[in-house]
């Protein structure tokens, strides 16, 4: 072993060891503050679903290749990140002895030519999502200008539209080169083997290699291999620096998210792999969902008030956050100017968190009266910047409200995400604490919420009205307790099928195609009240609580077993929260039952819908239920030339604007979802927009109306447009 080799050895060991004890100590740090969170049991259940979801969603990059290009990218340079690990081994080899190579594959032409060929493909693809980082990088410009006498309350400005805005670049950057930095270094130290003849392998096992080699033609032996030792120990240090920046900075996402994200994506809410959409996550009082007769919200926390109140998943997301803005770039808020941006968001709460954690380990934290737990002694050695992070308000100072209350939970920024951060259950979770505790809300929402109390529908009509929209049906609906056992469907009818004008003309066209097509089917009537949806995605839980399970009562006593409901909000919540309070029904959409029965001949389209036909995926159908294919196969029917889609459909089908309980809220900020949205229907020339909801519907009506298309184009719900092609 020659001088040279004595140095590299020795610096390699070095920078080996003081890496590992350091990052070892950090991402220890970062585990303990992840086990202040509150319990959520039932996360690592189910092993071998996890297991196979969490091979498919990081080999498969079947999230990442949402985005074609940039996921391509991706899956190269992870695949070099990982596969590539062992080169990194061999430079430990080749410190010592240049000459050296892997033991038992070092020379095997299926290792050259796999190494070889994921270092080219690393290499391009680490470019690429460079290239594309620089053409996205936040310009400076200003958002699009708001309308005249939008009211503004201060609240987190944005300098341009990129979905990189804030994100900490220089990560990024760092980051790429590193990575493009190790797959050259690999390159030339093969490169110079092969040129200083230690390496005899045929230009088909290592191009690459082979062409590196050729620019040290004419150079000794002797000073190859001496390089190779030096150019080793470069390609260790480059390889060990990543892991020593990280162990500085246990807030930058964009690298432990490497490491993070395959514990993130194991824990996710579904064992099966679907998104953390449809069911809003219950109240957690020591792991078990809250019953509010036995709960007290001077000791349960009535939400999350402070960041510790998170569970540890909610934890564990924060910290996996990569800023890559994909859940920016599809949020309905943060596209019509509104200060959200789930991925803002995320990042708040993380840097709030690691910031006040050194006050949090000492046992520093205050219970929902807002007194201290922790002894002065037991403070005394926290640092003042933790203590005064300590007094920041979680909403109000961390997040402020015009932030949270923007939100309409459609699960866009879930469903792109490519760690699965589950920002809407996070969301929900402080609006809790707002509503139950604080009391702090939009003035709107106090009268939905008066609303439902008082009259069990948002809209405080008479619920002895409920069954007024059957008047001028030329059959009976019959209700549960007149219908006996005679009926196969219960025909949840929902508030807005109920009340509101324009929804009614839905129901009675459901309630129509069901009959010619001979279901028997009956309703709650009177019985029926709001499943809770609008107070639950507002925060209050316990009004939530109380409708439910009012409902569930009754679905009970009435024996229900099939619900067709046609409200998505409606359908999302008896199908996937009332199983939370003992309600466990099949419940189907009426696009789904109508498409059934299309599909057997039970209902035959005749007429055919001329000068194009949209549709619209609500999101509650769409991405929370997954329900995109039988709205499209009843309008795929009856559509003269066929559907027309929207640019963006399905997974990426934008929000009207209506969720979160927004329907009832103004929208101050910004500029108007669902003229957005409507612009959009407008611009594929068809003269039908089909909806599926009737909150859709409500919005996308007025939108079109806003942008001056109202004479021109009509919103109908699927079961109008396919009731006129059978009856004409």
């Amino acid at each position: 072993m020659g001088v040279v080799q004595v140095v590299t050895t020795i610096l390699a060991a070095v920078i080996t060891v003081v890496a590992l004890v350091l990052v070892t100590r950090t991402a220890l740090r970062m585990l303990a503050v992840i086990r202040l969170g509150a319990p959520e049991p039932g996360r690592a259940e189910r092993v071998g679903p996890r297991l196979l979801n969490t091979l498919k969603e990081t080999v498969g990059h079947t999230k990442m290749l949402k985005w074609r290009l940039v996921g391509a990218a991706h899956w190269f340079v992870f695949v070099a990140f990982i596969g590539l690990f062992l080169v990194l081994v061999e430079a430990y080899f080749e410190v010592v002895d240049p000459a050296a190579s892997i033991p038992l594959i070092g020379h095997w032409s299926v290792w050259l030519l796999f190494s070889d060929v994921i270092s080219i493909t690393g290499a391009l693809g680490i470019i690429t999502l460079f290239v594309i980082r620089m053409r996205n990088q936040p310009k400076g410009n200003p958002a699009p200008a708001l309308p005249e006498n939008t009211e503004i309350s201060p609240a987190p400005s944005r300098t341009s539209t990129s979905r990189f805005e804030r994100s900490n670049q220089w990560q990024g950057f760092y980051i790429e080169a590193t990575i493009l930095a190790i797959v050259l270094l690999g390159l030339t130290l093969r490169g110079m083997k092969i040129a200083a003849g230690e390496l005899d392998t045929p230009v088909w096992t290592s191009p690459g290699s082979h062409a590196v080699a050729a620019l040290f033609e004419g150079v000794s032996a002797s000073a190859l291999l001496t390089t190779v030792s030096v150019v080793a120990l470069v390609k260790i240090a480059v390889s060990w620096a990543f892991f020593l920046i990280l162990a500085l900075n246990i807030t930058m996402g964009l690298g432990w998210h490497r490491l993070t994200a395959f514990f993130n994506i194991f824990l996710k809410r579904d064992p099966q792999g679907g998104p953390a959409l449809g069911a809003v996550k219950p109240i957690l009082v020591e792991g078990e969902p809250i019953d509010f007769e036995k709960a007290d919200p001077e000791t349960d926390p009535f939400g999350v008030g402070q960041v510790e109140q998170f569970s540890w998943k909610g934890l564990l997301d924060f910290t996996t956050c990569t800023e890559c803005g994909r859940c920016q770039s599809q949020c309905p808020a943060w596209n019509t100017d509104k200060p959200l941006s789930p991925k803002l968001l995320i990042m708040d709460l993380r840097d709030h968190l690691y910031a006040k954690s050194p006050y949090l380990m000492a046992g520093g934290g205050k219970n929902p009266l807002g007194e201290e737990k922790a002894t002065e002694e037991q403070l005394a050695g926290v640092p003042q910047a933790a203590k005064d992070e300590a007094e920041r308000s979680l909403v109000g100072d961390v997040i402020h409200p015009d932030v949270l209350w923007s939100c309409t939970t459609c699960g866009a920024c879930v469903e792109q995400c490519p760690v699965d951060i589950e920002h809407v259950d996070h969301i929900v979770d402080m609006r809790r604490h707002q509503v139950m505790i604080e009391s702090a809300f939009p003035a709107e929402a106090q009268t939905l919420m008066r609303n439902l109390e008082n009259k069990g529908n948002p809209w405080g009509a008479n619920p002895n009205t409920r069954t007024d929209w059957t008047k001028g049906l030329d059959f009976e609906v019959q209700t549960v307790d007149k219908a006996g056992t005679e009926w196969e469907y219960l025909f949840w009818v929902g508030c807005a099928g109920a009340f509101d004008d324009k929804a009614q003309k839905t129901t009675r066209a459901v309630a129509t195609l069901l009959h010619e097509a001979g279901v028997k089917f009956a309703i709650l009537g009177t019985g029926e009240t709001c499943t809770g949806d609008p107070a639950r995605r507002a925060g209050n839980e316990f009004l939530f609580s109380m409708l439910a399970e009012q409902n569930v009562e009754a679905l009970n006593e009435a024996g229900a077993t099939k619900i067709v409901a046609t409200c998505p909000h409606c359908l999302n919540t008896l199908g996937n929260e009332y199983g939370q309070l003992g309600g466990h029904y099949e419940v189907v959409h009426h696009t789904q039952l109508l498409a059934e029965l299309v599909s057997e001949g039970r209902l035959t389209p005749v007429n055919r819908v001329d000068g194009g036909l949209t549709y619209h995926d609500p999101c509650y159908l769409g991405r929370h239920n997954r329900v995109f294919t039988p709205p499209r196969e009843v309008l795929g029917a009856v559509a003269e030339g066929g559907l027309t889609e929207m640019p963006r459909n399905s997974e990426r089908s934008f929000c009207c604007g209506a969720g979160g309980a927004r329907m009832w809220m103004e929208e101050k900020l910004g500029t108007r979802i669902n003229v957005n949205r409507s612009r959009e229907a407008v611009d594929t020339g068809a003269k039908t927009v089909a909806v599926g909801c009737p909150f859709c519907s409500t919005m996308i009506t007025d939108g079109v109306n806003a942008i001056g298309s109202g004479e021109d184009v009509e919103v109908v719900d699927v079961a109008q447009v396919l009731l006129r092609s059978v009856k004409g």
